[in-house]
């Protein structure tokens, strides 16, 4: 009986287990991003009175923990609460950066062309994140800079709760907030440009979100005000996507929405779920119309919930978003803020993240995740995060290319000289011109058409001016390597077969 027992308790183990052995493990491409917030400072700047020198020490080291743990984007909050962490004309500088609202801060590079260029340099992507709507994040309206909407647009300013929003139903935010996506599009090397879940606020009970004169001057007849307010929304997004796409083609437009579009006890097309608010109702966001209408290159909802919550269960929503995707890159958004600080227990569990991971993994449809926050993983969560690098991201990963042009045909440059010094390899190429990396594979003598991700051994961020491509000897230990690039779109050229030995000196 009891080798019966141990035998029955061996199968259920390792059912309870099968999500683990389902997946497909280190796949070539997949999106592993991090939220960087800096609103009031939570991952960064640590404060905004700290010397320049520390807060790029700070900046550096979640870049260097992160590529260690083989992500390849960071989501950097670049518009907190109507202000910029770059100098801009439609926007005062963050407190959050320089302590002082409206004032430069000391330092001796252009921050944001920096910060974009160092996580470059580690082979992750940079999206730039904005809040378009919040217009303050409390009521200490003394620290605003005479520059600032609150202050110059009152007329643009609903007051909600302890916080300042934008109307959105006022024509004059969205052309400003053209304006503002324009000038970053135009004068950083941004790889997209990012929404979070902030469109009209969540709902305060007993409390008016005053846009009424708006509503009678905007809404089209018979329309009621619900509608009235996703079609600002839907407006926001379009115009956005327009913006960014008559400017740098190439640049992606990503949102990510509150994780449950609707629950099914309001329409049967909603998730199986008892979220107190949703994105639809609540937030007059429509995800699922931008996706069918192509104005969003990804979506990436906030499931920030446990894997098996009654109310509205990570599994249950995954799920739903999986099934509701319209040739859009799909990452899941995770709490990774929750582990160990939760009334969830859920939480207190180790493989609670992990199952998570396993379970996008596993589902066709999606491409990836995100972690809120960056300070999260790199504080306390050791056995967390060594977990989820040996059962997940023990390789690197490239990112996805974007949907529409993932079967778009693009040509390596052509190798015309090579050379070497006592420490590179010096590959000369005719044009680099919209390649953004440059990737080195181990090889034999062979020629191959593809090349596993195990195989990878660099990969080296190119700008596509110099069109030499220096090759450390140090990473090199045969004759033979694979070269390809990556555009700009995201797109790997096919592989070519290089003989290191034959480079002249």
């Amino acid at each position: 009986m009891s080798k019966y027992i141990t035998v029955l308790l061996s199968i259920l183990l390792l059912n309870s287990c099968g999500i683990f052995n389902t997946y497909k493990k280190n796949p070539k491409t997949e999106f592993r991003g991090v939220w960087i917030a800096t609103v009031v400072n939570i991952d960064w700047p640590k404060n905004g009175n700290d010397t320049t020198k520390k807060q790029k020490e700070d900046y550096l080291k979640i870049l260097d923990f992160y590529q260690k743990e083989n992500y390849n984007a960071v989501i950097v909050q670049v518009r907190a609460a109507g202000d910029a962490f770059y100098d801009s004309k439609y926007a005062p500088w963050s407190r959050f950066l320089s302590g002082e609202e409206g004032e430069a801060p000391d330092w001796n590079t252009d921050v944001l062309e920096w910060m974009v260029l160092e996580a470059h340099k580690r082979g992750m992507e940079f999206h730039a994140w904005l809040n378009p709507y919040r217009a303050t994040f409390d009521e200490n309206f003394e620290v605003l800079a005479e520059s600032h909407d609150y202050c110059t647009h009152p007329e643009w300013i609903v007051h909600y709760g302890k916080k300042n929003y934008y109307n959105p139903g006022l024509p004059e935010v969205r052309n400003q907030f053209s304006k503002i996506v324009a000038e970053i599009v135009s004068s950083y090397d941004v790889d997209a440009i990012h929404f979070d879940d902030y469109f009209y606020p969540y709902k305060i009970k007993d409390a008016i979100f005053n846009d009424s004169v708006a509503f009678k001057t905007y809404a089209k007849p018979n329309q009621n005000i619900d509608d009235w307010r996703r079609s600002n929304i839907d407006s926001l997004v379009k115009q956005t996507h327009n913006t960014i796409k008559s400017i740098k083609p190439w640049v992606q437009f990503g949102v990510s929405p509150f994780g449950v579009w609707k629950n099914n006890s309001t329409d049967p097309r909603g998730s199986n779920t008892k979220a107190g608010q949703t994105t639809y109702e609540d937030l007059y966001a429509d995800p699922l119309l931008w996706m069918e209408k192509g104005w969003i290159d990804y979506l990436a909802p906030q499931v920030y919930w446990s894997m098996n919550l009654s109310v509205a269960s990570h599994s249950t929503i995954v799920d739903w978003w999986s099934k509701n995707n319209y040739n859009t890159n799909l990452y899941i958004g995770n709490g990774a803020y929750k582990i160990r600080n939760n009334t969830d227990a859920a939480w207190n569990d180790i493989k609670e993240l992990p199952k998570q991971l396993a379970l996008a993994r596993e589902t066709p449809q999606i491409s990836g995740n995100i972690m809120f926050s960056a300070k999260s993983l790199m504080t306390n969560k050791e056995d967390v995060v060594e977990y989820i690098h040996k059962k997940f991201y023990k390789m690197p990963a490239l990112n996805p290319a974007f949907p529409f042009s993932k079967n778009r045909e693009v040509k390596a440059p052509l190798l015309i000289d090579t050379e070497q010094t006592e420490r590179d390899f010096i590959l000369h190429f005719d044009d680099t011109i919209g390649m953004r990396y440059v990737l080195i594979y181990k090889s034999g003598r062979n020629q191959k058409e593809d090349y596993p991700i195990k195989k990878l051994i660099s990969k080296i961020f190119t700008n596509g001016i110099s069109n030499k491509v220096h090759i450390p000897k140090e990473q090199i230990s045969s004759n033979f390597i694979g070269l390809s690039f990556i555009d700009v779109y995201g797109v790997e050229t096919e592989p070519m077969l290089i003989n290191l030995k034959r480079l002249t000196k």
